[in-house]
This record gives C-alpha cells, sequence and structure tokens, in this order.
C-alpha cells in the first residue's frame, strides 16, 4: 500500500455537465472545448465530463458505426479543439467517449492536457445493458495533478466501495467519476454511493454528470463535489448546463482522515483476509 500522504496545497476542481448531440463526436468536442476553457477561467487545474459526453450514451448507434459514432483510439484528429483548449488554458480534462479501438469499443474517460491524450480508463464494471457492446476495462488509472492523486471510476464502477477502496490504497486523494444518472432513481442513488466513498475512503469524490436526454435516458445532473468527511462541497442544478468548483484542501483532508483514520489503521495494520466460522445449528427439542 501507498504511505499516508497529504499535498502541500490544494487543487481546484472543475465538474461539468451540458446537453449532448447522439453520435456528433465533432459538436460534443467542441462544447468540451468552450468549458474547459470556461474551467480554466475559473481558476479550476482539473475539469472532469460525463461518461460517454464525447459520444452520447448511444449504445445502439455506436455499436452500428463505430468508427463516425465514437472516438477512434488515442489519437483521433477529431479531439484536436479539446486537446487546444487544455494547451491554452492549463487545465487538465478527464472527458468521457465509447472508444473503438482495434475492433473492439470500450466506454473510456480520456485523461488531456496541452501535450495530447495521456492516458485511457477503461471502464471495469459494465452495467447489464453495456456487456453486449463493450469490453470491460482490465486495470484502474491513477491520475497526478500537482501533488493530487486522483482515482478515475466511470458511472457504475461507483457503485462498488472496492472501485473507490482500490484508488485509496493506491494513495489517491480524490475519487474522480464521470457518470450518467437519470431522473427518477438516479440523484437518489448517487447521493448514497459518492457521499459513501468519500467518507470510507476519506477522500473528496467528484461527480460529473449529463443533463438533459441522451440515448434514452432523461438525466438528472446535480454533478457534484462531496469532502472528505462525506459532506457536500458544491452541487450543479439538474437542468442546465453548469460547472461546478471545489477547491480540494489538503487541511481538510487531514482533519478527516484524523478523525476518521479507517485508511490510516488499513495502510497500518495491511488487509488481513476474512476467517470463517461455521457453526451447525442444532436441532430443536421436539415438542
Amino acid at each position: 500500500m501507498t504511505a499516508f500522504a497529504v499535498p502541500s496545497r490544494p487543487l481546484r476542481i472543475a465538474a461539468a455537465q451540458a446537453p449532448v448531440v447522439a453520435g456528433d463526436v465533432v459538436a460534443n468536442v467542441d462544447t468540451a472545448a468552450r468549458l474547459v476553457r470556461a474551467a480554466g477561467d475559473g481558476g479550476a487545474r482539473v475539469v472532469v465530463f460525463a461518461e460517454k459526453f464525447l459520444t452520447g450514451y448511444e449504445p445502439e448507434l455506436i455499436r452500428a458505426e463505430p468508427e463516425r459514432c465514437a472516438v477512434n483510439g488515442l489519437a483521433d484528429p477529431r479531439l484536436a479543439p479539446v486537446l487546444a483548449a487544455c494547451r491554452e488554458s492549463g487545465v487538465v480534462a478527464v472527458v468521457g467517449a465509447a472508444v473503438y479501438d482495434d475492433g473492439e469499443l470500450f466506454v473510456s474517460a480520456l485523461v488531456v492536457d496541452g501535450g495530447g491524450v495521456r492516458a485511457r480508463y477503461d471502464k471495469q464494471t459494465l452495467f447489464k445493458a453495456e456487456r453486449a457492446v463493450y469490453r470491460n476495462g482490465t486495470a484502474g488509472l491513477t491520475l497526478d495533478v500537482d501533488e493530487w492523486r486522483l482515482g478515475l471510476g466511470i458511472c457504475y464502477d461507483s457503485g462498488f466501495p472496492e472501485h473507490a477502496r482500490a484508488a485509496a490504497v493506491d494513495g489517491c486523494h480524490a475519487y474522480v467519476v464521470g457518470a450518467l444518472f437519470g431522473v427518477g432513481n438516479g440523484y437518489h442513488e448517487s447521493r448514497i454511493w459518492f457521499p459513501a466513498r468519500a467518507l470510507d475512503n476519506t477522500v473528496y469524490a467528484v461527480l460529473a454528470n449529463h443533463v438533459g436526454r441522451t440515448g434514452e435516458w432523461e438525466t438528472c445532473g446535480s454533478s457534484a463535489v462531496w469532502g472528505p468527511d462525506g459532506r457536500v462541497v458544491a452541487e450543479a442544478g439538474a437542468r442546465v448546463e453548469e460547472i461546478v468548483f471545489a477547491d480540494l484542501d489538503p487541511d481538510a483532508l487531514h482533519v478527516a482522515r484524523e478523525a476518521e483514520p479507517m485508511l490510516r489503521d488499513l495502510w497500518d495494520t495491511g488487509a488481513a483476509p476474512r476467517r470463517a466460522v461455521r457453526v451447525a445449528a442444532a436441532t430443536p427439542p421436539a415438542r
């Protein structure tokens, strides 16, 4: 496990939400580039976008026309406006996209800065309807920015405590997720999962959600950031384009980890395996 450590200075992060156009990578890239610049104008060093922001949540459309409706590998020339926006603003963007690579489709988060697409995280825990179209990712991804370690997730990943815990034991200070949560149960679900991921691991939790309609989903917006104590730091509205900003504070991280030392104790003691004890129930007396 990575040694317990806290950054020496704050990091401003942004979660961006905006409507997307089904299968139109060029249009969605232009929107992302505009929002990257807006995040930079607001002082953000990192901006996070929703799951499959560059393509829309359109599995059948993407499966039918992957070369047009998905991002083609890490060198897709259609990404150029996002790269330019990152270069000009000094912002690192984590942008969701369906990615077509070597004949396979993935649900991915692209890490982009002024030098290009630096890395790609592929969603490890696909939702049930996604499994017929996409391949699972095989590894997590930790992003290092200005002493801060950010563990990436995509939507359904965040429903599994083990996913965020893997980031935390890699020394991450924040769990950063692009997602699609829909009208109905989505708001409630996200407001259970994300505070829990934050408090369980004493990390910041960041959610960038869709807003408006994409695919068959009417989404619920409300992108947000939770502190390492599980409390909301910033939250967007449910229906409109918006960027929410939060300053990830090393002092708040330190205070939370002193008050709730689970992660440090896990580091100190190691994760011991479970030991099962089986007890056969006694036969009840005859009546």
